[in-house]
């Protein structure tokens, strides 16, 4: 049998874990884990007592989590938000203007010395092929 824990519980947990210095603290007997509990209940995760017991690491991997978490809800509402056909239009319009890039190119002559001689084939992704 499992035993699951009361939420209230695992959100301390997952508390402690982000301050560290706390575990410290009791480990030298400093303070007590029923102190540390209370404390946490009436006065909440946000006051300004727990900040000494921040290690700078965890502060700044807190932060990277959260707009690692901005970034990709961003981008999710980007990407739910994209119009299929319109995303197709543009890329076959940006495919066009290479080939126009790329005829320009070989109507002046630029480039002629990276050209495979006559009757291979071209490796280049871009390179334009004469029929």
């Amino acid at each position: 049998m499992t035993k699951t824990l009361h939420p209230s519980i695992v959100e301390f947990k997952e508390f402690v874990k982000r301050h560290p210095k706390l575990v410290q603290e009791v480990r030298g007997g400093h303070k007590q884990w029923q102190e540390v509990y209370e404390n946490w209940v009436l006065l909440g995760e946000n006051d300004s007592i727990w900040k000494p017991y921040v290690e700078e690491g965890s502060k700044q991997t807190q932060e990277e989590a959260e707009n690692k978490a901005a970034f990709l809800s961003s981008m999710m509402n980007a990407i739910k938000n994209m119009d299929a056909n319109q995303m197709n239009h543009h890329i076959h319009q940006v495919s066009n203007t290479i080939t126009t890039f790329q005829n320009l190119l070989s109507q002046f002559g630029i480039g002629q010395g990276t050209t495979p001689k006559s009757g291979s084939q071209s490796s280049h992704p871009f390179s334009f092929r004469k029929d």
